[in-house]
């Protein structure tokens, strides 16, 4: 299962691969597009409004195991491109429809891994040496 981050406007939005698809951070995509230090409660009163216009939530959404910004492990309320698009359209924000062309660029990137599996290779090699970058710049 790969697990990576990528970068939408300066925010990271963790993602991982699970069942062929890539699944992504609800909490993370509503902070960078509302731009809120409360994503979790938005997320929670989203979660409300999305069931009772017959959403069904706990069908769409998957918890899955992401790093946390604290370095642990944590189940996170994650879903998968089409969900994402859905949940997106019930926030109001400027930043919705850049999103949704970033979303799509993320998509095609991983289509062209599985054509040329040495894309992958390229982009874990550099995604490696910038992590191990950051890890020699960080004081410990």
């Amino acid at each position: 299962m790969a697990k990576t981050l990528v970068v939408f406007q300066g925010k990271n939005i963790r993602r991982t691969w699970f069942n062929n698809e890539w699944w992504f951070s609800v909490v993370d995509i509503i902070g960078a597009l509302t731009q809120t230090d409360r994503a979790r409660k938005y997320w929670s009163d989203l979660k409300t409004k999305l069931q009772d216009e017959g959403f069904e939530v706990s069908e769409k959404i998957g918890q899955l195991k992401l790093m946390a910004e604290d370095g642990k492990v944590r189940l996170t309320d994650c879903a998968n491109t089409k969900n994402i698009f859905r949940i997106i359209q019930s926030i109001p924000s400027p930043k919705a429809e850049p999103f949704k062309q970033w979303l799509a660029q993320v998509g095609y990137e991983r289509v062209q891994e599985i054509e040329d599996p040495e894309l992958s290779q390229k982009r874990m090699k550099e995604l490696y040496k910038s992590e191990i970058r950051c890890s020699t710049l960080t004081p410990t």
